[in-house]
C-alpha cells in the first residue's frame, strides 16, 4: 500500500509540473508584442540611432527566448484598434520625434494602454512624440538633455524589479546620461549617479535639478496597462552586453506579467 502511495504521489507530482510548464507555454503562444522604430520628422532632421537594427535583433531573440513573437515594424499605419488588439506590448526601441502620422493613431495608441495594452520603451524612445501630452504620460516623461557619452555609474533602486535581475547595485556602464522631463507618481528602478560623470561638470549642464541622482529606468501604470522605460542602450554594443540584455528582457516581461 505505500509502495503504491508513493508511485501515486509522484505521478500527481510530476503531471502537477507538466501542467505547470504547459500553462507557462500556453501563455506565451497566446503573446505577441510590437517592436516600433520610426525616426521622423517634417522637415527631415531629426537624428537616426545606428542601434536600431541591432536593438531590434536583441528585443527578437529575448522575447523568443520565452516563446514571445516580436514583430517588428515603422510603419505609424499599424496604430489602430483593430491591429493593436493583436498584441500584448507594443515596444518603442530607439524610436524618435514624430511616432504617429495623424491624431488618430496617437488616440488608438493611447486607448490601447489605458484599456490594458503594455508598453516598453528604450533610449531615444523618450524623444519621440515630444510635444505629445499622452504619449508623455505613458512613457512616464519627455527627453530634454543627455550627457556626452561616457562611463557612469548607475545605481539600482529596486533590485526586486525583474529587470534588475543580474544588474550590479553600484553599476559602471558607459552609456548617454538622459535627463527628462518626468511625470509624478513613476516607481524608479535605476538612477545615473551625477557625481559619477566626468563631461560636463554638474554646474554646466543644461537641466537643472535637486540631489546627485537622476532616473535611468521606470515602470508605472496607465489606466490597465503596464509601463517601463530604460533610457541605457545608445551603444551597438549594448545589445550583445547580457547584463543589459537581462534588464531590458526583465523589463518587457514585467510589462507582459510573466516571471522572468
Amino acid at each position: 500500500m505505500k509502495s503504491m502511495l508513493r508511485k501515486f504521489s509522484m505521478t500527481l507530482i510530476l503531471a502537477g509540473g507538466l501542467v505547470g510548464c504547459l500553462s507557462t507555454d500556453a501563455e506565451a503562444a497566446d503573446k505577441k508584442v510590437l517592436v516600433y522604430t520610426r525616426n521622423h520628422v517634417t522637415n527631415g532632421k531629426g537624428f537616426v540611432h545606428d542601434n536600431i537594427a541591432d536593438s531590434v535583433k536583441a528585443v527578437k531573440e529575448l522575447c523568443a527566448e520565452k516563446g514571445v513573437i516580436a514583430e517588428h515594424s515603422e510603419d505609424p499605419a499599424v496604430f489602430t484598434k483593430e491591429n493593436l488588439a493583436k498584441y500584448a506590448a507594443v515596444i518603442f526601441s530607439n524610436s524618435n520625434n514624430e511616432a504617429f502620422s495623424d491624431p488618430a493613431q496617437s488616440k488608438a495608441f493611447t486607448e490601447y494602454v489605458e484599456n490594458g495594452g503594455g508598453f516598453v520603451g528604450i533610449h531615444s524612445a523618450s524623444g519621440s512624440e515630444r510635444k505629445n501630452p499622452d504619449f508623455k504620460r505613458i512613457l512616464g516623461g519627455t527627453f530634454k538633455w543627455h550627457t556626452p557619452n561616457q562611463k557612469f555609474n548607475v545605481i539600482v533602486v529596486d533590485p526586486s524589479h525583474p529587470s534588475t535581475k543580474g544588474v550590479p547595485s553600484v553599476w559602471t556602464w558607459k552609456d548617454e546620461g538622459y535627463l527628462c522631463d518626468l511625470v509624478p507618481g513613476l516607481h524608479v528602478i535605476l538612477e545615473m549617479d551625477t557625481t559619477s560623470v566626468p563631461k560636463p561638470p554638474r554646474e554646466k549642464w543644461e537641466m537643472k535639478f535637486e540631489g546627485n541622482r537622476f532616473p535611468l529606468a521606470w515602470s508605472h501604470t496607465v489606466g490597465k496597462g503596464r509601463s517601463f522605460y530604460t533610457a541605457l542602450g545608445h551603444d551597438i554594443a549594448c545589445y550583445s552586453d547580457p547584463v543589459f540584455r537581462s534588464h531590458i528582457q526583465g523589463g518587457i516581461f514585467w510589462v507582459l506579467g510573466m516571471a522572468n
